[in-house]
């Protein structure tokens, strides 16, 4: 019944201060664990999950780097495994790779010992495909808590690839039981107590800190047995053989938690900008950077690919991209995505540059014709729809667009506009040229992995006009009509099916009385719905599309009591873009406005025409099959719970049956039961308060009560979402991808010719999660995914080498090559090195 005392801190790199406020402390707190290191005070300790509290710490402490890698050889210092400790459900599974991927690399800088145990203490739940990523790095261990199951102190945690790992389910924060020497040995035998009550057969795991904690070491008189100084790995081989094979627990973690063990599912919807600023940044690294760094063969790229990746990962952890910090937090949150994006672009750009497609705007504008390509990043052919601007010399206007065959291909004009185009580059000396921007859309046809070219030829005249519309509420096109209603939802009815699908893109608006951790309805709610006010019908040879202006007339906030939403109110004017696109099976849904109220929420409702008891979206790797719920669980009645919020965090797919909803970076979904089983998106929720006690959905604070004004969003809001007739598991994963990473277009600098297509990475039967550069520099790594509970076979081309199976870390797991047809289970990734 040892009680085996772990120190530790849990450093919050930035919350209700901002990052170099916390950094000044974690400094003093490191120099002072050095010295009790030194003294003896402290036999060990953990520097938290995440190798960044060291850098962090030596940064402005360069004088107690030697003292910290001595102490870490000694086996005195610990830190790891993780770079960050990552919110693990609003990050991509290639983040999480990445994470572990920068941990180890920090932690041979720094002289460091990453810990071996798969240390995530305080995640709001935790992900599926988690024990799949760990092992990957060699880790069969995990230290859980919130989302796991309250009943059970350890199991073993399986992915739905079969990947397993023993955890263990045990909170971090337990400063409290030997803070005060006195007390300790009552408090300590009341902790023992309270742990015999969820496992009677010990050893137990007491976590001695907690947040921004300077540590108290093992008071005097309990090391006699009762309570020893000891290490996580310690801990876990002590238990290891304690667990029964039959004690498992499949997929994710977010079970309704026990006494102050909140899920906090309200951090999926606050402050949404993060999480799509977040989504398009890994997209832009994931799917363009990499893929084209491979491709150019810039080996000087690892730097900079490396520098966005750790300005994306200071932006992981929960307390940042989850919103629920401090306004100066997401404030450098923004910047640091700007800059991550700034890098990204700039990796791009040079990549194709030496691929033999400059897109440097250098040079006279164009008076006979532009040339434009259009790249596709994805290992299969795609048809799509791509915006593309065209600068022209004043006084010329486009002619036409041809595709690579010298065939007319349809174009609509979006927009157009006199324009000064500025370019500067090493090569490239400084000027500005006056243009004329046009704003063209067309349905291009790439080559897999490659890129193709289109000619616009340009002639002496002035702009066309875009067209203005007519007025209208219904389009036809590919045998589908798509209507608006007087609430500005949409009818879609397939005449293939005769189905018949009213209420698409319903836009429902309630009170939100709740904190950046959990919505709260009001005691006295209002739902309100948008009024149209006009809609008119665009039709083109490219695409059908209704442009719907409605009114949201909602309440401005709440009362002062917050019991209920103000009777003041404000009215939301709405820009909704339903669009049929030539030839693609997919519904484009937009939304647009400016949010000018505060404390609501906003969701848009996607009901199917079948009965359902489940849905299924999309996580890190896997498709995931959730119960449909009540859009909110029970009130707690007693103090310290908190309500099944209904939500769930998808990566960019939830489907019902023969329906599937895209929804990249709006990462919270509700499947809600009823007589139309729907998927509800959040696209909005306001709140004002970092945390409240006084809510009724949580019963107890989750953070400080401090005001965040600018959580309330007030500011343009933007959603798009996707939407198929279809829930075919391989063929709604390949459109969530394509959704995440639709086609782009350049236009060449001026002179340069149209290119001839040319493809590139082919993969069929499988999607492709990353074709990156190999951390060691030596080739590249491609990691292939099966998202389905179908066995794939998957067939590679388009790559210059063989295929050596390595694992997640890189490490190869057998000496032979395979062939380029390779095999992967129900929800599996394999990984390969490609070598020359």
């Amino acid at each position: 019944m040892t009680v085996h005392v772990v120190n530790h801190t849990h450093w919050d790199r930035e919350w209700y201060r901002p990052m170099e406020s916390f950094r000044a402390r974690l400094a003093e707190l490191v120099a002072r664990v050095c010295d009790q290191l030194d003294t003896g005070e402290l036999r060990r300790f953990h520097l938290d999950g995440q190798t960044v509290t060291a850098l962090d710490a030596l940064a402005v402490r360069p004088d107690l780097a030697e003292r910290v890698r001595a102490h870490a050889a000694g086996g005195r210092l610990c830190v790891g495994p993780w770079h960050v400790l990552a919110d693990n459900q609003l990050v991509s599974g290639e983040n999480l790779i990445r994470n572990l991927l920068t941990a180890r690399r920090v932690a041979a800088e720094l002289g460091l010992r990453l810990a071996d145990v798969g240390y995530c203490p305080d995640a709001f739940g935790h992900p599926a495909d988690l024990p799949r990523v760990l092992r990957g790095f060699g880790l069969d261990t995990a230290l859980v808590w919130r989302g796991a199951p309250p009943q059970r102190s350890r199991f073993r945690w399986r992915s739905p690839d079969g990947s397993e790992v023993l955890a263990v389910n045990q909170g971090y924060y337990e400063p409290e039981v030997l803070w005060e020497a006195a007390s300790a040995a009552d408090r300590l035998a009341t902790f023992r107590d309270k742990q015999a009550g969820r496992d009677a057969d010990g050893p137990y795991l007491l976590l001695n800190g907690g947040d921004h904690l300077a540590p108290r070491p093992l008071p005097a008189g309990l090391g006699d047995g009762a309570a020893v100084e000891s290490t996580l790995a310690e801990y876990f081989a002590a238990v290891r053989d304690a667990v029964p094979t039959e004690a498992v627990v499949t997929g994710e973690l977010r079970h309704p938690g026990d006494w102050l063990t909140f899920v906090l599912a309200g951090t999926l919807s606050t402050r949404l900008y993060l999480k799509q600023a977040n989504a398009a940044t890994e997209t832009l690294l994931e799917s363009w950077a990499e893929p084209l760094t491979v491709r150019a063969g810039r080996a000087t790229a690892t730097g900079l690919l490396r520098h966005a990746w750790d300005l994306l990962l200071a932006n992981a952890p929960h307390d940042s991209i989850c919103g629920c910090s401090v306004d100066e937090v997401h404030r450098e949150n923004e910047v640091r995505f700007a800059r991550a994006q700034q890098v990204g672009e700039h990796l791009v750009e040079r990549a194709l540059l030496d691929l033999g497609l400059d897109t440097r705007p250098a040079g006279d504008p164009v008076t006979d014709a532009a040339a434009v390509v259009v790249v596709n990043p994805h290992a299969a052919p795609v048809t799509g729809p791509v915006t593309v601007d065209v600068h022209t010399a004043p006084g010329h206007t486009l002619a036409g667009l041809y595709d690579a065959t010298g065939h007319p291909v349809p174009y609509e004009l979006l927009e157009t506009e006199s324009t000064p185009l500025f370019c500067a580059d090493l090569d490239i000396l400084p000027d500005t040229r006056d243009t004329v921007r046009h704003r063209i859309a067309f349905v291009a046809d790439a080559p897999a992995g490659g890129w193709t070219g289109y000619t616009a030829p340009v002639a002496p005249g002035e702009p066309a006009v875009v067209p203005a519309g007519s007025a209208g509420r219904s389009v036809t096109r590919d045998g589908w009509t798509l209507t608006v209603a007087g609430d500005a939802s949409f009818t879609l009815v397939d005449a293939a099916t005769g189905r018949n699908l009213p209420g698409l893109g319903r836009l429902v608006d309630v009170g939100d009385a709740g904190d950046t951790y959990t919505y709260d309805p009001p005691r006295t709610d209002e739902a309100v719905v948008p009024v149209l006010r006009e809609a008119r019908v665009h039709e083109t040879d490219v695409a059908s599309r209704i442009v719907v202006r409605a009114d949201l007339d909602i309440p401005a906030g709440l009362t002062a009591d917050r019991a209920a939403r103000s009777t003041d109110r404000v009215v939301l004017p709405l820009t909704i873009t339903a669009t049929i696109w030539a030839g693609v099976p997919e519904l484009d849904w937009r939304l647009e406005f400016d949010n000018t109220a505060d404390d609501h929420r906003l969701q848009a409702h996607f009901p199917t025409d079948a009965t359902a008891t489940t849905w299924v979206a999309d996580t890190h790797f896997s498709l995931l099959e959730r119960p449909l719920k009540a859009p909110l669980g029970p009130l707690p009645e007693q103090r310290g719970y908190e309500a099944d919020a209904g939500v769930a965090p998808v990566r960019s797919l939830a489907t019902l049956p023969g329906l599937a909803v895209l929804a990249p970076g709006l990462p919270e979904v509700q499947g809600i039961e009823g007589e139309r089983p729907s998927l509800a998106v959040t696209v909005l929720r306001g709140v004002g308060w970092l945390s409240r006690p006084d809510l009724r959905a949580r019963t107890a604070g989750a953070g400080p009560q401090l005001p965040t004004p600018e959580a309330q969003c007030r500011r343009r809001i933007t959603a798009a979402i996707g939407l198929r007739l279809d829930a075919d598991e391989s063929s709604v994963t390949a459109a969530a991808a394509r959704r995440r990473a639709p086609l782009r277009a350049w236009q060449l600098r001026p002179g340069a010719p149209a290119p001839a297509p040319v493809s590139g990475l082919r993969v069929d039967g499988a999607q492709v999660c990353a074709y990156k550069p190999a951390e060691d520099g030596d080739g590249a790594v491609l990691r292939l995914s099966n998202p389905t509970s179908a066995e794939v076979v998957a067939t590679v081309s388009g790559v210059d080498g063989a295929l050596v199976e390595c694992d997640l870390a890189e490490r190869p797991t057998g000496a032979t090559p395979i062939g380029h047809r390779v095999t992967l289970g129900p929800f599996a990734t394999r990984s390969f090195r490609v070598t020359g």
